[in-house]
């Protein structure tokens, strides 16, 4: 299976692009946020996940391992496609995907192009008490790990969700349960803004679990 490419965008198609790697060209579907950020001749990292059907054999690239995650994980939801997936990662960003589902906020999820009421509901609801993926790095949900373990230590920084699992990490270390911890860091998010620092999401989060 394939993991990971990188080389020379060769062209751009509407959802799908060329990755040059060496003289050999990938065939790689990918969602309108992923397309937006890359230029024709660039070279690029694509965090791939691989399809393989009956019938068919597809790479979807992804810019982080993060997004990456997110679009299988999605996918657990019943009803949820590949399509669906990809819907929903250009309508949100893998970090308020992660926020929506802490939150339980069906209503962020029918934002996304093709995902109805009922649908977005089921996403909802059926990815609220899950912590997110870990990927294949695990960098990016050490928290979750940790608490796993019953070992909770502060997770390392990681791009795009540094702050976030920082946070995360230092509520569990206060003795707040990871669910609790996850949906005040989400909410601190929707107040603050996903560019929030550390500190000021640690200070608005436990606002949020004294109330």
């Amino acid at each position: 299976m394939i993991g990971k490419l990188k080389g020379l965008i060769d062209s751009l198609g509407e959802d799908e692009l060329v990755l040059d790697v060496n003289g050999v060209g990938y065939l790689v579907h990918a969602g309108g946020r992923t397309l937006s950020k890359l230029e024709v001749d660039a070279e690029a990292t694509l965090h791939i996940e691989t399809y393989v059907r009956e019938d068919q054999f597809k790479l979807f690239g992804f810019l982080s391992e993060g997004e990456r995650a997110w679009f299988v994980r999605l996918q657990s939801v019943q009803g949820v496609g590949a399509k669906h997936a990809l819907a929903l990662l250009d309508a949100l960003g893998p970090g308020e995907v992660e926020s929506a589902a802490a939150l339980g906020d069906a209503s962020a999820f029918e934002r996304a192009k093709g995902v109805g009421k009922k649908l977005a509901q089921r996403i909802a609801t059926e990815l609220k008490d899950k912590p997110p993926p870990l990927g294949r790095n695990l960098a990016g949900g050490a928290a979750a790990l940790n608490a796993a373990l019953g070992t909770p230590v502060a997770a390392p920084a990681v791009a795009g969700g540094g702050a976030r699992e920082a946070a995360v990490s230092a509520l569990i270390n206060l003795g707040y349960g990871e669910g609790d911890a996850r949906r005040a860091c989400a909410a601190a998010l929707n107040e603050l803004g996903e560019d929030a620092s550390e500190g000021a999401l640690i200070k608005a989060s436990l606002k949020e679990l004294a109330r």
